[in-house]
């Protein structure tokens, strides 16, 4: 092979050589491969200690709980027993025009917890400075539960256009869904380890296979 040859073939070879290893220092940054961000630690679903409350309008004059005060009083008390074995603040109004009125439903209240499963030693009741609520004071109900929670979205502190062309998610990708699965779900603490199984039920169980076998039977 003449000199001219052998030193073009070189030269390709070393050009050939620069192109593979310059594709391998940076990789082209329009390959569809791994998203290098993950909306779940971006977005994290969090659980924290939160108060859930629950206000009772009360008129100056009520001489009693109206049947919707009283369904609504049981909805708060189911959601205390499903979520919290805490305390249950039964907040009274002091110094508003209906304190009096206030004061008096609050047995009426009391029963109604009770009634619908609370016990008398977990209801506490306080008071709170109403006199600047005139005669709109209500009496609230208050508890502590564990709640699951994400962070707010709507937050677009990136370029957009500079992030899809860079195959990346944007900043505010994936915190809907994080928010809507912390408000859905009924149990936080699913969220960081699995429940027990249940014991199997042998009566069904013996009925299931029953039904399996008279199937199989049929079909032969």
């Amino acid at each position: 092979m003449h000199k001219p040859m052998r030193a073009a073939l070189a030269a390709t070879f070393i050009l050939s050589a620069a192109a593979l290893s310059g594709c391998g220092a940076r990789p082209d940054r329009s390959t569809t491969g791994s998203i290098p961000d993950d909306y779940r630690t971006r977005h994290p679903i969090v659980l924290s200690e939160t108060a859930q409350t629950m206000d009772i309008p009360i008129a100056t004059g009520d001489r009693a709980l109206t049947v919707a005060m009283r369904d609504n009083i049981r909805g708060f008390a189911a959601d205390h027993l499903a979520k919290s074995r805490s305390a249950v603040q039964i907040m009274l109004p002091a110094g508003s025009a209906n304190a009096a009125t206030a004061d008096h439903l609050r047995k009426d209240i009391r029963a109604t917890l009770v009634g619908a499963g609370l016990k008398r030693d977990q209801l506490i009741e306080t008071r709170y400075d109403a006199s600047g609520y005139g005669s709109s004071a209500p009496i609230r109900l208050a508890f502590f539960a564990i709640t699951a929670k994400a962070g707010p979205c709507g937050e677009w502190p990136e370029d957009l256009v500079v992030n899809t062309m860079e195959n990346r998610n944007y900043h505010n990708f994936g915190c809907a869904s994080q928010a809507n699965l912390a408000a859905q779900i009924a149990n936080p603490m699913d969220l960081l380890q699995p429940r027990g199984m249940t014991p199997i039920d042998a009566e069904q169980r013996y009925v299931v296979i029953q039904d399996y076998r008279a199937g199989e039977s049929s079909a032969d």
